[in-house]
């Protein structure tokens, strides 16, 4: 099984990324947010990973935090629930969210996720329940990031924005004006993310 990847990203085309282990391109699909993220690191990244072998296919998930690969991987153990499902639930809500949505038993939210009807949100929440608190409360916000990339996505979240649209339009203002301030970073998604 291969765990963790620790090198450059050399391709990202929308949620799949190809990271560079010494010479070798492995291709991660990804979350949304962490694919975001990647898109603004500038230095060598950790990928926590989890490889998936069926009949035909090999796929390797990729995700920025060891929480967020766990949840994935409680995800997956759910009746109905697959890697691309589980990668749209993570893509849509952050991994605090979700923990909290299941403690709470709100399958209305989780339901609104593409791909998540009523029955399988109410199966998520009957099966998930008893180990919501060993489900991943961190978020994707950490691995692979410079620290005032990092600190802006913060800001945003902080500031009650989601964090997926926050790493998002972080990972845009870094490619648009290059290595600024955690200031100059917030104030220009800020001006960003209003506009949309």
């Amino acid at each position: 099984m291969i765990g963790r990847l620790r090198g450059r990203v050399v391709e990202l085309d929308g949620p799949v990324a190809v990271v560079d282990v010494g010479g070798v391109g492995y291709e991660v699909e990804m979350t949304t947010s962490a694919a975001a993220m990647l898109a603004t690191a500038t230095a060598e990244v950790v990928v926590h990973t989890h490889m998936a072998a069926r009949d035909d296919v090999q796929a390797l998930y990729g995700f920025a935090s060891a929480s967020e690969r766990d949840l994935f991987r409680s995800l997956i153990k759910v009746s109905g629930i697959g890697p691309k499902l589980a990668l749209a639930l993570l893509s849509s809500v952050a991994p605090d969210r979700f923990a909290s949505a299941i403690a709470s038993g709100d399958v209305a939210a989780i339901s609104r996720v593409p791909g998540i009807g009523k029955k399988t949100a109410s199966r998520l929440v009957i099966e998930l329940r008893d180990r919501v608190g060993e489900l991943a409360t961190g978020t994707a916000t950490g691995a692979g990031l410079n620290a005032e990339t990092r600190e802006a996505v913060l800001a945003l979240v902080s500031l009650g924005y989601r964090e997926n649209a926050a790493a998002r339009v972080v990972g845009e203002v870094v490619e648009a004006l290059g290595a600024v301030s955690v200031e100059d970073l917030v104030k220009e998604s800020l001006k960003r993310m209003a506009a949309a």
